[in-house]
């Protein structure tokens, strides 16, 4: 297999140098990511597993809230049940921060202003227990949700950068490192065949000179 060398290469030994510099930063660049890399993926991983346990979690919950939430539909209507979800009050509003990862930046809720544990603000005389029971579970769920929100913005983060990551390590060990490292062949055999070539060329000088004295 012919090694590829760096376009617009002089065999100098300035260039030589020139060249042993680059490989040594390329290959401490490849194995600063190499190491991005691995962490990142042990962190996705991490977090996938969370998301999954989590999503089941709100799988369950969400399947008992719904059958509170249709047996005081049976007891007390739909229409009715549908009319008293109206007086909910507001459970505030979410603000945005940013959390980090090896460099990458990962969109976070803060959910510190949000109520999950809210009043009931309708009457007892015309509901039903299980209609109570429903806005607990309901209630109970919404910290849990937006958690999952948090896991599903990192997992999306995290998958975008480590294959970001990955090109950069594949660009440095399939192309940029190899042709530094021929280019540093080529340069290393061009200045020892001109160094060979000097050596003959004074070799003969002298042996003229000597044959000349003689």
């Amino acid at each position: 297999m012919v090694e590829q060398i760096l376009e617009g290469v002089s065999p100098t030994r300035m260039e030589l140098l020139e060249i042993r510099k680059k490989l040594v930063l390329a290959e401490k660049g490849h194995k600063l990511l190499e190491e991005k890399r691995d962490v990142l993926v042990e962190r996705f991983f991490a977090i996938i597993e969370k998301r999954n346990q989590l999503s089941q979690e709100i799988d369950e919950d969400f399947k008992d809230a719904f059958l509170s939430l249709i047996g005081s539909q049976m007891i007390m209507g739909e229409k009715k049940v549908e009319d008293i979800s109206y007086l909910s009050e507001d459970i505030g509003e979410i603000s945005f921060e940013t959390d980090n990862i090896m460099g990458v930046k990962i969109p976070k809720m803060n959910a510190g202003e949000i109520k999950t544990d809210m009043k009931i603000t309708y009457g007892f005389f015309e509901t039903c227990a299980k209609l109570d029971d429903a806005q607990k579970k309901f209630n109970s769920l919404i910290s849990k949700l937006i958690l999952l929100a948090d896991l599903e913005g990192g997992i999306k983060s995290l998958t975008v950068e480590i294959e970001k990551t990955k090109r950069r390590v594949n660009v440095l060990e399939n192309n940029l490192i190899p042709k530094l490292w021929g280019t540093r062949k080529y340069i290393e055999m061009q200045l020892e065949e001109r160094e060979r070539e000097d050596f003959f060329r004074r070799k003969r000088i002298k042996a003229i000179l000597e044959s000349k004295k003689a």
